[in-house]
């Protein structure tokens, strides 16, 4: 694991602790999409069906088990608990859009034609567009809370952070070579533990496009995200200047939203 996959990992954990606390401290789910919340939980579904099977580490299973349960206690909120603050009237993106054509996908282009291996691919597919029923929803309503707007930021960092491991991982190929060939000859223990650390993220084309395919559906909202927090901060400043108001103002407060498609709040 490089620096990268670890701080993607981070980003991830701290947008579902941000969308978690959101929810249960407002006791409300008012802007959340559960469509969306439906479609992560079941891209950790399909990929992590290796959970009691395949064993690399302790973090990674660790890891499997939080985001499972995580998507599944956020469903479990926003559908039963706190059914009644869920706005369904703006929440009305088709997931089925979104989950045949990734299926579809999936059984034409993935590494092996195994069972495993078909769902792993799908919940890549899937991953890469299951924010879109969120960004919609806020297209519909036109703002969108702070916390709100901080959850779908570190979860597109996440997504970028992935992209930069991808591609920093084969510029290790050169490396993994020459320890190949002494981990063989020489019949090196060390080299040989080493070897398999460094081969472990190996370059994933299919993981890379569905990557970059959703930190793009992200790029409208990372740069309205910045600039409208910057201006938001900079006007409630001028304003608190003017009426002498010595409080702290606080950054990003309801910032505008999101291009989807061609769709634009105007």
């Amino acid at each position: 694991m490089n620096i990268f996959r670890f701080l993607a990992d981070l980003f991830h954990l701290l947008a579902t602790v941000i969308l978690c606390h959101k929810i249960w401290k407002s006791r409300s789910c008012e802007g959340i999409s559960g469509r969306s919340q439906i479609l992560f939980a079941l891209v950790f579904v399909t990929r992590y069906l290796d959970l009691f099977t395949n064993f690399v580490s302790p973090y990674n299973t660790v890891m499997k088990i939080f985001f499972l349960g995580s998507s599944f206690g956020v469903c479990y909120l926003m559908w039963f608990k706190f059914k009644a603050t869920y706005d369904r009237n703006n929440d009305i993106f088709r997931m089925e859009f979104l989950v045949l054509p990734a299926f579809l996908l999936a059984l034409v282009c993935n590494h092996e034609f195994s069972f495993m291996e078909v769902a792993w691919t799908f919940s890549i597919y899937l991953e890469a567009v299951a924010i879109m029923p969120q960004l919609f929803m806020l297209t519909k309503t036109g703002n969108a809370e702070t916390i709100t707007a901080h959850y779908l930021f570190a979860l597109g960092l996440y997504r970028a952070l992935y992209i930069v491991n991808w591609i920093y991982s084969p510029g290790r190929r050169s490396i993994c070579l020459n320890m190949t060939l002494i981990a063989k000859h020489e019949k090196c223990y060390i080299m040989q533990t080493l070897l398999r650390y460094y081969t472990e993220n190996f370059f994933d084309i299919i993981a890379v496009i569905a990557g970059i395919v959703q930190t793009v559906l992200y790029a409208d909202f990372f740069y309205l995200y910045v600039t409208k927090g910057t201006d938001q901060r900079s006007q409630e400043f001028r304003d608190a200047r003017l009426s002498g108001a010595t409080a702290a103002v606080s950054p990003f407060r309801r910032p505008c939203c999101y291009v989807i498609y061609g769709l634009k709040n105007s």
